[in-house]
């Protein structure tokens, strides 16, 4: 397949549910591809009969438009809607298909089938420990407040525009994790000791640095020419942050070249702080 017919067709992501799971595993595998179909759409809540004979007539639309046959990742749970929609003119790529057919012979059981199983509030539990866990991340967000950090199970540190506030809350919604963080400025820099408000909790810090280049593109946008953006300022910030994180033996990661997914993933595995829930 050429790239020029990749890039003309259509994708979409099919659930019966919110469609995450479906976008997340799609965008996963095209990923792999240089060139991407143009066209991305996402039909979630499709849990009737009358809905997927809709997503049909969508998907089939496109093929005559596109001139090819659009690509179809599907999360529906059950049969009768993936019977529909497998009608349409599209490459039907069914993840329950490929996946909960060989655990079921595996397990020795058969699966629920049940609409919105996986991002459902079937456990309450969960739903609300990412609710708790997400206030807790914007109630310490940017060292607005420090008197929680006790509750903390990480508290990540770094400059101005670095990816704490995102990454906190990826943790929060996706894990539970009780994420706080705290921006290190130009008066934290250079001292004899850690800030005082983060002193107490150095074992669970965990530090966030960035290339110059990519730190000076971020910082123009929301403040062009000014000091804050300038080249030589925000060197200085680096190299500085960086040493204080050898000097006082923090786990730190370049976010440069991560999305806050990798830098959440990444962040878990080397501090160990524990999931409280699993996505």
């Amino acid at each position: 397949m050429t790239t020029q017919a990749m890039a003309a067709r259509s994708v979409f992501f099919v659930s019966d549910h919110s469609g995450v799971t479906a976008e997340t595993l799609g965008h996963s595998l095209l990923s792999q591809f240089e060139r991407r179909p143009e066209h991305s759409v996402t039909l979630p809540f499709v849990a009737s009969p009358e809905k997927a004979e809709e997503a049909r007539r969508l998907i089939d639309a496109a093929a005559l438009r596109d001139g090819a046959r659009p690509i179809v990742f599907s999360t529906l749970v059950r049969e009768v809607e993936r019977a529909i929609v497998k009608q349409a003119n599209g490459l039907f790529l069914d993840f329950f298909d490929a996946f909960l057919l060989p655990l079921e012979q595996e397990l020795g059981q058969t699966g629920s089938h049940m609409l919105g199983r996986s991002h459902g509030m079937g456990d309450a539990a969960s739903y609300m420990t990412r609710i708790e866990a997400t206030n807790f991340a914007l109630a310490n967000d940017d060292g607005g407040q420090t008197r929680d950090y006790n509750r903390a199970d990480v508290i990540l540190v770094g400059l101005s525009r670095s990816g704490k506030t995102p990454t906190c809350l990826y943790l929060a919604l996706q894990y539970g994790v009780y994420a706080a963080n705290y921006p290190l400025t130009e008066e934290d820099l250079g001292g004899d000791d850690l800030p005082g408000a983060i002193r107490a909790h150095r074992a669970k810090l965990f530090g966030l640095t960035i290339a110059v280049e990519r730190l000076r593109e971020i910082r123009q946008v929301r403040k062009p020419d000014s000091r804050y953006a300038s080249r030589d300022q925000i060197r200085f910030e680096v190299e500085s942050v960086e040493g204080m994180y050898r000097q006082y033996g923090i786990p730190s990661l370049d976010t440069t070249h991560s999305s806050v997914e990798e830098i959440a993933s990444r962040l878990l595995q080397i501090t160990g702080v524990q999931r409280r829930i699993m996505p």
